[in-house]
């Protein structure tokens, strides 16, 4: 376990779609009877996983089949929303460029169905960059916990010491925090603001262009 890692988080993270996902959520809701704030919404449930939310929301009768129906549902009008937009956010290809020519592993630990997975990262071309890929099939329990960073860990041969996890999510933060790992928060989708309690965050950045590799390791980027 003595290589360093990057952890990417997917969504809103390598590619800047979260509000799609929101809008496909509410929409979901909505047609169901359900009336729900975006951004309290996010802030919620963003790095859970699709039954997670749907138990919620839905209500704890939901058998696992019929949570993995409406969640596959709301996970195709997502998909249809967003495929217009499909990019990665700036200066990520660079900097895993950079970061593979120093030897730096790379996975993706996401809250994400495989469908999700298959569609971003395939859609980019991007998983054969990657020394693993970690999703909602691998894991039981969705962020805060700390069981997808963990697992994305341990598959690159990482130290949880080892490996700097990119977030833009409070529940991202928290679950990078419990696996004992540094983060780098985007504000892709929320302000500086919302991470200042965080005491494993060591920067925030707009987008990637704006990260220095060796900086990050020593942990001196400015917050």
């Amino acid at each position: 376990m003595t290589h360093r890692a990057f952890i990417f988080d997917m969504d809103g993270t390598i590619v800047d779609n979260m509000a799609f996902h929101t809008k496909s959520w509410v929409a979901f809701f909505e047609q169901r009877g359900h009336t729900i704030d975006a951004d309290e919404f996010f802030r919620n449930t963003a790095g859970r996983q699709g039954h997670e939310i749907m138990s919620h929301y839905m209500g704890q009768h939901l058998t696992k089949e019929e949570s993995a129906l409406l969640d596959a549902e709301k996970e195709a009008l997502y998909r249809e929303l967003y495929a217009p937009h499909l990019e990665t956010v700036a200066g990520f290809d660079q900097l895993i460029e950079e970061a593979q020519e120093q030897g730096v592993k790379l996975a993706v630990a996401t809250a994400a169905p495989p469908a999700n997975i298959v569609f971003t990262l395939d859609g980019l071309d991007l998983r054969r960059h990657f020394d693993a890929v970690v999703g909602a099939a691998d894991v039981a329990r969705g962020k805060p916990n700390p069981d997808v960073f963990l697992l994305a860990a341990e598959r690159c041969g990482a130290a949880p010491e080892n490996c700097i996890v990119f977030e833009d999510a409070p529940l991202g933060v928290e679950a990078a925090r419990r696996a004992g790992m540094r983060c780098v928060v985007l504000t892709t989708t929320l302000p500086a603001e919302a991470f200042k309690d965080f005491d494993n965050v060591i920067c925030v950045a707009r987008d990637f262009s704006e990260l220095n590799i060796a900086e990050l390791f020593a942990g001196s980027s400015a917050k």
